[in-house]
């Protein structure tokens, strides 16, 4: 059902209010959903299911529902040099430079295209990321959802990969320990496919723990008998296809709780990806918005005990854009209320 404009206006001018209010007192504010409008244009083959259509109807449903007004609407930066150097080698982002055509788009990795505009979106949305920790660091935001495109998990130091170009949350991650000198941050990683971009960057950098829930045997192909021994800052969650709430609640209790509370992280950071939804077109796991919805409570308890309530949660998959939608509304239904005066 549609707000009338008198009704979202009186909540705009009430939430506004409320913040000053509560800025003026030094308590953290609502949360923030960090977007931009480069992340919106189409940069894949026409019908690539990594489509703008994702990022056009999350707001579009969002837009009906009075999560809406409550989170503060923030553009996001561009990425500096300084910030990709932390993640990415100076040589693999030259290679995208010189490979980014005038029009229309190449081929650089099976099902990855990279067209006119592709790097300048990706540099916007790890700048998105970048954003959200600078927020919620300094209690601009109690936690903050970046809507992005494209997204990051596959993309290594020096490789594209999976429709990935600039790891996002790789960035947020070193920006975090960089900038505001945190010793434990944690990566919690539930897309349908394994962050194998992402265990690359940070393998045995023991200030990170990385989490990796996934279908398999899925993208990226691996053999698990014979793929690089799981480090010690990473717990590997394979699913097999045909699973739904009870595996993938049960695994979350089994394999990431207790290591979660062993390791008390600072902040953490969410690779959130929904294609393991059951009506996604990409994978054969069985879950539904209510999945979604308790692990983000169960992120959020763990956040509040260790991590003073920071979130930082950053979109990956996700390719039936309706049930994209509804999950990403599940999250933020969560992350909302816990703001302050909810």
């Amino acid at each position: 059902m549609f707000f009338s404009s008198w009704t979202e206006r009186l909540l705009r001018y009430y939430y506004l209010g409320r913040d000053k209010l509560l800025h003026f007192f030094g308590i953290k504010g609502r949360s923030a959903w960090i977007s931009a409008p480069i992340c919106v244009t189409e940069h894949m083959e026409r019908e690539h299911p990594e489509s703008c259509k994702r990022l056009e109807i999350i707001e579009k449903i969002l837009r009906r529902s009075p999560i809406w007004v409550m989170l503060q609407k923030i553009t996001a930066p561009e990425v500096s040099d300084v910030q990709l150097a932390r993640v990415h080698s100076r040589k693999y982002l030259r290679f995208l430079e010189c490979k980014t055509p005038v029009s229309g788009s190449l081929k650089i990795e099976e099902d990855t295209y990279l067209s006119a505009n592709t790097l300048k979106s990706a540099r916007y949305a790890a700048g998105a990321a970048i954003k959200a920790v600078d927020m919620v660091m300094k209690k601009q935001a109690k936690n903050a959802f970046c809507a992005i495109r494209p997204p990051g998990h596959h993309a290594s130091d020096e490789r594209a990969s999976g429709f990935c170009f600039i790891n996002n949350i790789a960035v947020a991650a070193m920006h975090a320990i960089a900038e505001y000198h945190l010793e434990r941050v944690a990566i919690l990683d539930f897309d349908l496919h394994h962050g194998d971009g992402t265990e690359k960057i940070f393998r045995d950098d023991n200030r990170v723990l990385f989490l990796s829930l996934f279908e398999y045997p899925l993208y990226p192909v691996m053999d698990l008998a014979t793929y690089p021994e799981c480090p010690n800052n990473t717990v590997r969650t394979p699913l097999k296809a045909g699973d739904g709430s009870n595996e993938f609640r049960d695994a979350i209790r089994e394999q990431w709780l207790s290591r979660l509370d062993v390791f008390q992280p600072e902040l953490i950071l969410c690779s959130a990806g929904f294609d393991g939804h059951k009506n996604d077109p990409l994978g054969h796991l069985n879950l539904t918005e209510d999945d979604f919805e308790w692990l983000t409570k169960k992120v959020m308890l763990l956040a509040n005990r260790y991590a003073s309530g920071r979130i930082v949660s950053v979109l990956e998959g996700g390719y039936n854009p309706r049930t994209l939608a509804k999950s990403v509304k599940a999250h933020l239904s969560c992350l909302v209320k816990a703001s302050p005066f909810y």
